[in-house]
Parts: structure tokens; sequence; C-alpha cells
């Protein structure tokens, strides 16, 4: 059976891996992004913004489900809202969220702003699915990059990662938005915890670096989260099947 499936945050990381595997599901897929484009990939795109609230009435209509990617540092809380007006009024059977692991947890606002749209959602009235993920693998590398081009490497003391492959949540994510609405969803993070050293030393080692590192400490409350690993999903959560060494292989290489 043919679905109507609005996504946002299509042109992202995360969507364009996620198109493709909708388009092989059979679906009718319609890309809602900030700037419009042509389809070249069977996809329609049309124009919109969601903080601003432009647009999303004409993007929702005729969908029945809504796979809900889009993000940034900010205002994500405000941006479901938007859609969740919308999504409503157009009875939208299913409104799948992909949000982070900690997000009721670590306090940062980008995370309280994740925690904001999972409640949007949650509140919506519609059958909704939310997923919390792991940090990627693609945002680690920048990180660890971005570490790498300094002479030392400053390394936060007790901090901890399970970072997950782009590619594992996309088809996590896929098999939720074609399922039944299951609410809050088991976490989904790596199939390994790292430290910050071991990820700066997997980087090094497969660019055939070296850096001196020193530990420093990360203050205040969002420090001792993360030293208590609340970004972490250690029990009960799914894992992907990419460790940080396989992706570093195939990227490297």
């Amino acid at each position: 059976m043919t679905s109507s499936i609005l996504l946002t945050g299509g042109t992202g990381t995360l969507g364009r891996l996620i198109l493709p595997l909708l388009h092989d599901a059979g679906c009718d897929v319609r890309v809602l992004s900030r700037s419009g484009r042509d389809a070249g990939d069977g996809a329609e795109y049309v124009s919109g913004d969601l903080r601003k609230g432009e647009g999303v009435e004409p993007a929702v209509d005729g969908v029945e489900i809504i796979l809900h990617l889009a993000g940034s540092s900010k205002g994500d809380a405000e941006a479901t809202e938007n859609l969740v007006r919308a999504a409503s009024r157009a009875r939208v059977r299913h409104l799948v969220y992909i949000s982070v692991i900690g997000a009721d947890r670590i306090p940062l606002s980008w995370f309280s702003s994740k925690l904001g749209a999972e409640r949007a959602v949650a509140g919506s009235g519609l059958p909704w699915t939310t997923l919390r993920a792991a940090q990627f693998h693609d945002l680690a590398l920048k990180t660890v990059q971005a570490m790498a081009k300094l002479p030392v490497i400053p390394v936060p003391g007790g901090m901890r990662f399970q970072p997950v492959d782009a590619r594992d949540v996309a088809a996590r994510l896929v098999e939720l938005t074609l399922h039944k609405p299951a609410g809050l969803v088991p976490d989904l993070a790596g199939p390994k915890v790292y430290g910050m050293a071991e990820l700066s030393r997997g980087y090094l080692q497969a660019r055939g670096k070296h850096r001196l590192m020193m530990p420093v400490r990360i203050p205040g409350k969002a420090g001792r989260a993360y030293r208590a690993g609340e970004n972490l999903s250690l029990e009960g959560a799914a894992t992907g099947k990419r460790t940080w060494e396989d992706f570093l292989t195939e990227r490297l290489r």
C-alpha cells in the first residue's frame, strides 16, 4: 500500500539517507524545506519555514504521515508546535519525530528545545512515535577534526559518548514510520561507549597523526550530567551496527 509522507529536514544528513529508503518502500514523499528545489529524485519539494509557520498548511495537506527531522541549534519546540497545529487540522494519522538521548536529563538549551518538541508531539492528540538517538558519527568526526587542529587536544574528563551511524538511524526511522504509532520507543545508540580521548585517538590513528592530550574538567550542571552518563543509554536501548572504527575506516580511506 502506498503511503503519502511529508519529510521535514529532507535535505539534511539524515533526510538524504531516508528519502531513497522511503522510495524503495513505495512511498510518495513530499519534502518541506526553506528553499524549494526541482524534483530530481522522485520527491515533491515544497517551500516553507517551520519556525515562522510559513507554508506549513500546504505542506501537510493530503499527507498521511509526517516524519519530522528538521532541527537547528534553537527553536525546535516552536517549529514543532507550528507543524503539530497544521498536522492536527489536516488529520495526519501518524507523526514521527527524531529526538536525542538525554533530552530530559542534560541541562543545555539544545536538549531542552528537543524536549519541548517531544512534548509538542506527545500532546498533539495525533498518533505519534518518537525515537531518541545518540550523536551521529558525523558530528563526532567534526568535533575531533576541529580539536585535532590544536597543538594540544583538550579531553573532558569523565565524559563518555555512544555515537551511532546515521544510516542505522535512517533505517530504524523508516521502519517506525511505516508501522503503527508506538509512542516513545527504545533509544537508539551506537554499539560501543567511548571517552573523548578514545574518539580522538581513533581519528588521529586513522589519519596517521599524533597530538598531545590534556585532561580538562567541564564545570557546572551540564558537566555533572555528562560525567553521570545522562547522554548515554546503557540499558534497554537498541544499538546500531556500525562502530566508530567502522565509520572512520570507511570515511577516511
